[in-house]
């Protein structure tokens, strides 16, 4: 009987390991939001790292968390590091490409509580009485990703984080 159950196990694992070696090696995460206001009214809030407290969930993660700003004030070349507890990790970002009232793009880099190298872009369109806003997340889904991934909906749990961002640039660009 002991053999029996020993057996199951390993097969019901080996085939966990294959499920998740066969999901897709990237991912994205992506949420939108129309905004009664102009983009020029938007994009100096998400261009400028000395906005983000004002409306990103992730600020709120530590209050007494590092923040160090370097290079540009804002646009291309800026760029934001932090280190907080175990919720708001370490890292760093940097704008690699910033068109007015257009698009945002970020390298963010993850160095605590995993290492991870991801793309980051903030589209703005015109619609409407206002704007789109669209916050996009792009990476690689190493094994250990993928495995976790059978477990927890990465999507769901960064997207709940985006939707609150938006929100809040919503309200913020509404007053």
């Amino acid at each position: 009987m002991f053999a029996i159950i020993l057996i199951l196990l390993v097969v019901i694992i080996a085939a966990m390991l294959i499920y998740a070696a066969t999901r897709p090696n990237d991912f994205v995460v992506t949420r939108s939001i129309s905004i009664k206001a102009p983009a020029e009214t938007i994009f100096p809030l998400i261009d400028d790292f000395r906005r983000w407290p004002e409306w990103s969930p992730f600020e709120k993660l530590d209050p007494g968390m590092k923040r160090t700003l370097s290079g540009a004030e804002s646009g291309k070349g800026a760029a934001y590091a932090w280190e907080g507890n175990s919720k708001a990790g370490k890292g760093r970002m940097e704008i690699t490409n910033s068109v007015p009232s257009s698009l945002v793009a970020l390298k963010l880099d993850f160095e605590k509580p995993f290492r991870a190298n991801n793309t980051v872009d903030f589209s703005l369109s015109p619609s409407g009485e206002g704007t789109t806003v669209i916050w996009a997340m792009r990476g690689a889904r190493p094994f250990v990703a993928k495995l976790m991934g059978l477990f927890m909906n990465f999507d769901t749990l960064i997207g709940k984080d985006f939707e609150a961002g938006l929100s809040n640039l919503r309200r913020l660009a509404e007053r």
